[in-house]
């Protein structure tokens, strides 16, 4: 019986199953003279460590860490998928049991999360093929939802006042809740905010967050006064300096952050016992401008610009800064430079979610 493709079929047949695998006619025809050694995880983690962001560095490095404890003198192409998963189920054995511990599944997250980019750069230098990639084959944890919520009115204003009143700087502390109460800022960008990051003229602020994105958010006069005074009191001698300072000059940390909150938990208790954190402020901040001036809006004023972060709907209905700039004036109960006399706040709540006790940063 004759073959049912002509040889012109066949090659083309060829041709598409090449091109679905990635791989080209050179590839097959060149030799390797000697195989490429696979290096070990303590080997390929030094290297990988330097050519990641810093935010990956820190949120993956602990784990790449207990990676090196366990298999450091092992090859990449050794572990199975099976091992992997025995590795994360003995990571939650070992968790640190804390209030609000999740069982380890974040944990286990983590380490596979963190595995997955180190064998992703592992494909890309050639060292392993992607179908032999064992961190692929290991399913992460079902993440549960989020025990973050919005704060009430009430529980924000008595966050505002303990900070503005206890601890050894409350004028800091005032100012680290006011910016991010106004921007919905997450921690990192406060954290890396810059003299040269203050646009006085348009009272603006570039955040520099996540994912190396960055962004221009519209604040009040008042916040932006406050960090321009707070820059000229406590600041670095360069515009590229950061912004946020202790009194003797330091630049702040995130564990300003940490004594803080714990702080705050003394003195309110149900601060502690729900381990609110500075991300609760943010999601504070959007849920109150989604409810008022919609999701589009709520999406733009957290910088959400990614694929993945709404349906294909949210390239028809994506708000621009002036709209942020409109939500920040209802925020604050203050007018912003972006907007026009003609616009202004008209048929707005110019009373704010941040209220008049916390304008001047008391």
């Amino acid at each position: 019986m004759g073959s049912a493709f002509s040889g012109g079929d066949e090659l083309e047949a060829a041709r598409l199953l090449l091109t679905r695998l990635g791989v080209t006619p050179e590839q097959l025809l060149a030799v390797q003279s000697t195989p490429r050694v696979v290096p070990t995880f303590d080997e390929y983690i030094e290297r990988v460590s330097e050519a990641v962001t810093a935010g990956t560095g820190r949120v993956y490095g602990t784990y790449w860490n207990r990676v090196r404890e366990v298999w450091g003198s092992r090859r990449l192409n050794e572990p199975t998928p099976l091992e992997i998963r025995q590795l994360a189920e003995r990571m939650k054995d070992q968790l640190v049991v804390r209030r609000n511990s999740r069982g380890g599944r974040t944990a286990a997250e983590h380490l596979i999360s963190s595995l997955r980019c180190l064998y992703s750069y592992a494909e890309a230098d050639g060292l392993i093929a992607e179908f032999n990639n064992p961190a692929k084959r290991v399913p992460k944890p079902r993440r549960l939802a989020s025990t973050r919520r919005a704060l009430s009115e009430r529980q924000l204003a008595s966050i505002n006042e303990v900070a503005a009143t206890t601890g050894n700087d409350p004028e800091l502390d005032a100012l680290i809740l006011r910016l991010h109460i106004e921007t919905a800022c997450r921690r990192g960008g406060g954290l890396a905010l810059r003299r040269a990051d203050l646009d006085m003229e348009q009272c603006m602020v570039q955040l520099h967050e996540k994912g190396e994105t960055v962004r221009w958010q519209p604040v009040s006069l008042t916040l932006a006064t406050q960090l321009a005074g707070h820059s000229d009191d406590r600041g670095g001698g360069k515009p590229t300096d950061r912004l946020l300072r202790y009194r003797n000059g330091r630049p702040i940390t995130s564990r300003r952050h940490d004594h803080l909150w714990q702080r705050l938990g003394r003195h309110l208790p149900w601060v502690a016992t729900q381990q609110v954190s500075t991300h609760w402020l943010r999601h504070t901040t959007l849920t109150w401008v989604e409810r008022s001036f919609g999701y589009a809006v709520a999406r733009a004023f957290a910088g959400h610009n990614g694929r993945s972060d709404a349906g294909t709907t949210s390239t028809y209905v994506r708000a621009d800064v002036y709209e942020v700039a409109r939500a920040l004036a209802a925020l604050t109960g203050e007018s912003h430079p972006l907007l026009s006399a003609a616009v202004g706040v008209r048929g707005v709540n110019t009373q704010g979610l941040i209220g008049p006790s916390t304008r001047d940063g008391t």
